[in-house]
C-alpha cells in the first residue's frame, strides 16, 4: 500500500519521523547489521572448526544391532532412549538402546544420569567420562588407561554426550556471539524513467537456544528481529508516492518445564501508510510449545502488556497509551531440499479501549540456491483497526509482498 500526498492534505516531510527518531533508526539498522556481520564469521569459524576431519589413524566406531546387523562410521550421542550413530553409508541412524548389542568407540564421553535436565539444577560434582563400550545394555566408560572402568546401565542414562560438546553446552557458559542461528534476506528494485521508483526491503531473523545443541531440554531462549521496507515514486509535476515500514523487536524466553516457558518481550512499528509514528509494546507472559521436532516446532503464547500508539498527521486526542495483550502463533516447518516454511500470526486487543486492536500475519518461504546463500518469497500483512482520525481518512490493512537474497547462519551442533 501506498501513501499518497495529495494537494488537499497539509504537506508532510519527505520522510515522516524527526530527526531524532531518523537518528535512532539508522543506528539501530548499522548496529542490527554490524551484529549480524559478526555473527557470520563467529558461526562460520564455529562451523569450520565443528567439520574438521577425524584424525588419521583413528578406528571408526562400531555399532552391531541385535539382529546382527554392523554399522561403522562414529557414535554420536544418546538422547529421550535412543542412540544416534552416523555411518557415511546409511547417515545418521536413531534407535532405541534395545535394538543395540554393542557399541566400540575411542572418543570420549560424559554421561548424565536419570532425572538431569540442563537448566534444573547444577551439574553433578562427579560425572562419569571416557571412551565408551557398550554390552549387555550396560555402558563401560574407560576414564584414563590404568584406571578402573565405570558401568552404568543404559536404562538410568538421560544423555550420553561427546566431551567437545559437553564442553561448550553445558560446562562453560556461551559467548554472546555463538549459538545464533537464523537469516538475513535484502532486496532492491530500482528504475530511472519517466517515473522514478526505488524500492528496498531488509530483514533479520536471528535465535539462539541454551543449551545450544536441540536435542537437549531448552533452558532460554533469545529471539531477535527486523524488518524493513521502503518505495518511492516520483514524477515531476505530480505528488510524491510513498512506503516507509519498519518493525523491531525482540523476546526472551525462560523454559521452566521441556514445553512450557515464560516470556518477556518488545516490539517497536512504524507505518507510513498507516499514518502510525510509532507503536511500542512492552510486555511479558506465557508459552507453550505445542510440537517440536527435527521437521516441525510450533509454538502459542499470551502476554499482557503496555502499548503506546502516536500517529503522524491526526487530530488532537488520536494518540493512545494502552493497557492490552498479544496472542501469537508460530511454526515453522522444514520441507525437501531445504526448504523452510515460517508462519506467524497476531492478535493484539487492548482491553482499555476495545477498538484500538490489530491483527497481522507474516510467511516466509526459504528456498537454497548455493550453500548458505537462497531466494526469500514472504508476505507481511497488518491490520490496525483504529489508526486514528487524518485527513484523509487512512486505511487500516498494509499489506507487503516481497522476494529477495538470503543468507542462513549455519545451525549449531
Amino acid at each position: 500500500m501506498s501513501a499518497k500526498l495529495s494537494p488537499n492534505r497539509p504537506p508532510i516531510p519527505a520522510f515522516p519521523l524527526n530527526r531524532a527518531k531518523v537518528f535512532l533508526a539508522r543506528q539501530f539498522c548499522a548496529a542490527s547489521l554490524a551484529i549480524l556481520s559478526v555473527l557470520i564469521v563467529a558461526t562460520a569459524r564455529s562451523a569450520r572448526g565443528a567439520q574438521q576431519p577425524a584424525a588419521k589413524g583413528v578406528a571408526p566406531d562400531i555399532i552391531v544391532f541385535t539382529n546382527g546387523d554392523q554399522l561403522t562410521g562414529k557414535f554420536l550421542r544418546s538422547a529421550g532412549g535412543n542412540a544416534v550413530f552416523h555411518s557415511d553409508l546409511a547417515g545418521d541412524v536413531t534407535v532405541s538402546w534395545d535394538k543395540v548389542k554393542e557399541i566400540h568407540s575411542a572418543s570420549k564421553f560424559v554421561v548424565l544420569q536419570k532425572g538431569y535436565q540442563p537448566g534444573s539444577k547444577a551439574l553433578p560434582t562427579h560425572l562419569p567420562e571416557g571412551s565408551l563400550s557398550v554390552k549387555n545394555s550396560q555402558i563401560e566408560l574407560m576414564p584414563k588407561e590404568g584406571a578402573a572402568p565405570e558401568v552404568i546401565p543404559v536404562k538410568g542414562v538421560e544423555y550420553v554426550i561427546d566431551q567437545p560438546t559437553f564442553e561448550r553446552a553445558l560446562r562453560r557458559e556461551p559467548g554472546i556471539f555463538s549459538g545464533w542461528t537464523g537469516s538475513a534476506t535484502g532486496g532492491a528494485t530500482v528504475v530511472q524513467a519517466t517515473q522514478n521508483t526505488t524500492t528496498l526491503n531488509a530483514a533479520v531473523a536471528l535465535v539462539r537456544v541454551e543449551p545450544i545443541v536441540g536435542w537437549l531440554r531448552p533452558q532460554n531462549r533469545t529471539l531477535f528481529g527486523f524488518q524493513s521496507s521502503y518505495g518511492k515514486i516520483t514524477e515531476p509535476g505530480t505528488p510524491t508516492e510513498k512506503t516507509v515500514i519498519y518493525h523491531a523487536g525482540g523476546e526472551r524466553d525462560e523454559y521452566f518445564s521441556p514445553k512450557f516457558y515464560a516470556l518477556a518481550q518488545v516490539a517497536f512499528d512504524h507505518n507510513f501508510s498507516q499514518s502510525l509514528d510509532l507503536q511500542q509494546i512492552y510486555g511479558g507472559g506465557l508459552g507453550r510449545t505445542l510440537a517440536s521436532g527435527e521437521k516441525q516446532t510450533f509454538d502459542v503464547k499470551g502476554t499482557v502488556q503496555f502499548e503506546h500508539q502516536s500517529f503522524l498527521d491526526a487530530a488532537p486526542g488520536s494518540d493512545k497509551s494502552l493497557f492490552g495483550s498479544t496472542f501469537a502463533a508460530n511454526y515453522l516447518r522444514k520441507m525437501p531440499r531445504g526448504m523452510t516454511f515460517n508462519q506467524q500470526v497476531f492478535y493484539i486487543p487492548a482491553w482499555s479501549d476495545m477498538h484500538a486492536y490489530s491483527v497481522g500475519e507474516t510467511d516466509a518461504l526459504l528456498l537454497p540456491v548455493y550453500k548458505r546463500l537462497g531466494f526469500s518469497v514472504g508476505t507481511v500483512e497488518s491490520y490496525l483497526n483504529d489508526p486514528g482520525v487524518t485527513v484523509p481518512r487512512t486505511k487500516g490493512n498494509s499489506f507487503q509482498f516481497n522476494v529477495g537474497v538470503s543468507y542462513s547462519l549455519p545451525a549449531p551442533h
